[in-house]
């Protein structure tokens, strides 16, 4: 009997391990969740059950009319100086292009103090020196002495010219003209916003725009063209476009998110529903199903709303499929919110 008992404890003994042993191998399962990775831009899923919440929608081509706008931020404000002095503040959006614009401005102060103070002065100096030596009052090593403490400063001045291209260039990578900042006049802003390559084609400088500011979306605000960048941006093919609007009253501040439309456009456009369309901080984005079990975060450039469909002018192509449901879940994962 007690041989029998202790087979029977033994069963169920190990009947309950191997349940415990699928009990813990469902809750593996179920936890393993989506990978998210390359900052978020790629969601892979486990499984293809998982990847069916979310459905998609193949993207088409139509001829459309529409305006061309692009996503801006003021990069720049133009402020009076509060303490009188002749050159007005520049307060920029990104700290290293404020530092770039500093540093610019000494490195001009330098270079004129060394052009007509100190290479002058050396000048003077090694000029009596050769006169003192004719005359035998000096010798030929504070002769090599002037003439090497001219060469120095000579030199230094050579350095701050080349500092000062390395902030100028710089500063207009960022889509800004240096001379033309330090002559604009205070209530002035700029904005820079980023307008596709097969899109320049549509860009003037000296064109009118309108901008719609996050923060007074009923209150569009007319401005124009300032300039257009001379480079590509070689990983986004995007252009920068810098346009000017008066803030005498101060009340666009800088680093506000505006939407800027340039007119109309005609052609051939995918077009997205405004359903599949995220904004985060001014930067629209789509998820694109890129293989059965990967979502891909992408980046659009886009235009004008028609109806419930919204004109994408750079990012995704035709045929390509996007999320249409579950969007929302796509973006908390993605932005980690």
């Amino acid at each position: 009997m007690m041989k029998y008992q202790v087979y029977l404890f033994s069963f169920f003994f190990l009947f309950s391990a191997c349940k415990a042993e699928e009990k813990k191998q469902e809750i593996r399962v179920h936890s393993s969740g989506p990978v998210i990775s390359s900052d978020g831009r790629s969601i892979t899923f486990p499984d293809r059950e998982s990847i069916s919440f979310f459905k998609t929608d193949s993207l088409r081509k139509e001829k459309v009319v529409a305006e061309l706008t692009a996503p801006a931020v003021i990069a720049a404000n133009v402020l009076p100086s509060g303490s009188g002095a002749s050159q007005n503040i520049v307060l920029f959006s990104a700290p290293d292009l404020a530092g770039d614009y500093t540093q610019l401005i000494q490195t001009q102060i330098n270079l004129q103090e060394i052009e007509d103070i100190v290479i002058k002065q050396k000048e003077l100096e090694l000029e009596r020196t050769k006169e003192l030596q004719s005359f035998g009052s000096a010798t030929g090593q504070e002769l090599l002495n002037a003439e090497t403490e001219l060469l120095m400063a000579r030199t230094s001045l050579e350095l701050e010219k080349a500092s000062m291209i390395e902030y100028e260039i710089r500063l207009q990578s960022g889509g800004f003209n240096p001379e033309e900042l330090q002559k604009a006049s205070a209530g002035t802003a700029y904005l820079i916003c980023d307008i596709p390559e097969n899109q320049i084609n549509k860009i003037k400088t000296g064109q009118s725009c309108k901008a719609i500011f996050s923060a007074y979306p009923d209150q569009p605000v007319a401005g124009h063209v300032d300039a257009v960048t001379d480079m590509v941006d070689p990983s986004t093919r995007m252009v920068k476009v810098r346009i000017v609007i008066r803030n005498a009253s101060g009340k666009f501040k800088t680093g506000m998110y505006a939407n800027v439309s340039f007119g109309l456009v005609g052609g051939e456009f995918v077009n997205v529903g405004a359903s599949s369309l995220i904004t985060i901080q001014g930067r629209h984005y789509v998820f694109v199903k890129v293989s059965p079990d990967e979502f891909e975060r992408r980046e659009i450039q886009i235009g004008q709303q028609l109806g419930d469909r919204v004109v994408v002018y750079e990012g995704v192509e035709e045929g390509e499929e996007i999320a249409t449901e579950g969007v929302m879940q796509l973006k908390g994962l993605s932005f980690g919110y």
